[in-house]
């Protein structure tokens, strides 16, 4: 990564998840098409969300550099001004969530963030899978289940809809705002 000519460097230390990404797209806006930003980031979860979003909106990831409690990305803006971040249209709120798993310990919830923020806290019955590894792991899910895939503010969970959508997936719901919002029962990893 240090061969990596970068054309702007956006400091987004600090801030905790959704706020580099929010903060990466109003970058990369000011950006020319090619160009290269450079994003430093303390947040963990940030390693599953420059790389799906930048899929998803047609950017290319270039790559992470690692250093200490810093990282730090690489994005290319893509060659044309149209993106594609586009919401999953089956979404479901925390308040009615909640409700739902009250009434059925047994529904299916995927925690689409990384081991760190599961290990802190997550839905009792949640079925860790980062978001960066759900391409490789989908198929240890039942493609007729409904399945309520939740992260830390929706943003990795409407990417982790997508995705299985697209594996053929079709009872797919993301779950909003996520686990920053969560008022239901949390257990803890580790």
């Amino acid at each position: 990564m240090n061969s990596i000519k970068s054309d702007q460097l956006l400091d987004a230390k600090g801030l905790a998840c959704p706020m580099p990404l929010v903060k990466t797209k109003k970058a990369i806006d000011q950006l020319q098409p090619g160009q290269v930003l450079e994003i430093q980031t303390t947040d963990v979860g940030s390693k599953a969300d420059f790389q799906a979003w930048a899929k998803s909106a047609g950017h290319q990831y270039l790559g992470i550099r690692e250093g200490g409690n810093v990282l730090t990305h690489f994005l290319r803006k893509k060659p044309n001004e149209q993106t594609n971040d586009s919401r999953h249209p089956h979404v479901i709120r925390n308040e009615e969530f909640e409700k739902k798993v009250e009434m059925n310990p047994d529904i299916f919830v995927l925690d689409v963030r990384e081991p760190g923020e599961y290990e802190r806290g997550h839905i009792p019955q949640a079925l860790s899978i980062p978001l960066g590894e759900l391409e490789n792991r989908f198929n240890e899910l039942n493609n007729q289940d409904q399945l309520y895939v939740v992260c830390q503010s929706g943003n990795r969970s409407n990417h982790a809809c997508k995705i299985l959508t697209n594996k053929g997936f079709e009872h797919v719901v993301n779950v909003v705002p996520g686990m920053s919002g969560w008022n239901g029962k949390v257990v803890f990893s580790k």
